[in-house]
C-alpha cells in the first residue's frame, strides 16, 4: 500500500553509494550545491532522484523519494541555471541530511539527534552545518560506516 505524504516538500534526494539520501534545509543553505558534489564524486553510479522539491510517499513501511513530473532529471547549479542529469525516482529513503546553522550543529551527537521520523518511519539523519564544503564527504562517510551511526 502506498502513501503520499503531501504533494511536495522543499528538498532534494540523490542516490548515492546504493543508498537513497534526502536533503533538508532551508532555502540557499547549499541542497543543490551537495546534491552536485555527491553526484559528481561518483558520475557513472551516482543518480539524482530530485532538486528543489521532492515528493514523498510511504510504501510498505518504507520511505520513498521522487522528482515531480515537471522537475524530473533536472538540477540547479549556481552561477549556470538548470542542467539535464540523469535521474531515477522514485528510490527508497536511507539516510536523511538536515543542514543547520553551525551553532546547532554538535559534534558528538546522541542517539536521538541522529534519527529522524518521518510519517512515523525511523531513519538514519545526518546534521550538517551550513556554510561547509565538506558535507558531500560527510555523507558518503555516513553511508559507508552505517553500522556506525546507531
Amino acid at each position: 500500500m502506498t502513501t503520499e505524504i503531501s504533494p511536495t516538500i522543499h528538498g532534494g534526494a540523490v542516490w548515492v553509494d546504493g543508498a537513497g539520501v534526502l536533503v533538508r534545509g532551508p532555502s540557499g543553505c547549499g541542497k543543490s550545491s551537495l546534491l552536485l558534489a555527491l553526484l559528481m564524486a561518483d558520475r557513472p553510479a551516482s543518480r539524482l532522484v530530485a532538486d528543489d522539491r521532492v515528493v514523498l510517499a510511504v510504501t510498505d513501511g518504507r520511505l520513498y523519494a521522487g522528482a515531480p513530473e515537471i522537475l524530473a532529471g533536472l538540477l540547479e547549479i549556481r552561477g549556470q541555471g538548470l542542467v539535464t542529469v540523469p535521474y531515477l525516482s522514485p528510490v527508497s529513503i536511507d539516510l536523511v541530511v538536515d543542514f543547520e546553522p553551525p551553532e546547532q550543529c554538535l559534534r558528538m551527537p546522541d542517539a536521538a539527534d541522529q534519527t529522524a521520523s518521518i510519517e512515523g518511519i525511523a531513519l538514519r539523519r545526518l546534521v550538517l552545518p551550513i556554510g561547509q564544503a565538506d558535507g558531500w564527504i560527510r555523507v558518503r562517510a555516513a553511508l559507508a560506516f552505517r553500522s556506525a551511526i546507531v
